[in-house]
């Protein structure tokens, strides 16, 4: 295996990790909620009146921003991440892992980032399943196919 020196990026995904646990420490103390994408979306089917709005801005959000950050960064700030599969394999892969956050009860930003910090022992299980699973699909792939 061959790391990708050119493309190894510590210091944003060091950011990006203390920006998505901030955030989750915030969104728990101030709301009393946990920040799981796949929750927020689950809780508007079927719609509530009663909170719908909050979590309708918090998608609309995780949207905009991408694009507000591109309107303000730097143009070489971004590079086009490289994905190895066909549309089809992209499909069937969103909704294997539609399917996985369903039985799981969660999501990896759930149970890997709120429920490890809340020393959950049900996401424990969860994020080990998460990553076995993952690692088992990659080696298939790899290797055997």
């Amino acid at each position: 295996m061959n790391m990708d020196w050119t493309h190894f990026t510590p210091w944003a995904s060091l950011s990006g990790g203390l920006l998505l646990g901030v955030a989750s420490a915030l969104f728990i103390l101030l709301n009393g909620r946990i920040l799981g994408i796949s929750g927020i979306l689950g809780g508007l089917l079927p719609a509530k009146t009663d909170d719908a709005s909050w979590r309708i801005t918090f998608l609309l959000g995780l949207f905009v921003s991408p694009l507000v950050m591109k309107a303000l960064a730097p143009s070489d700030f971004f590079h086009a991440p490289r994905i190895d599969a066909n549309m089809t394999m992209v499909v069937v892969a969103g909704l294997m892992v539609g399917l996985g956050t369903r039985y799981g009860s969660g999501c990896t930003s759930g149970h890997g980032v709120c429920g490890l910090s809340r020393l959950s022992p049900r996401s424990m299980a969860a994020t080990g399943l998460f990553m076995a699973a993952g690692f088992a699909i990659v080696f298939v792939i790899k290797h055997i196919l």
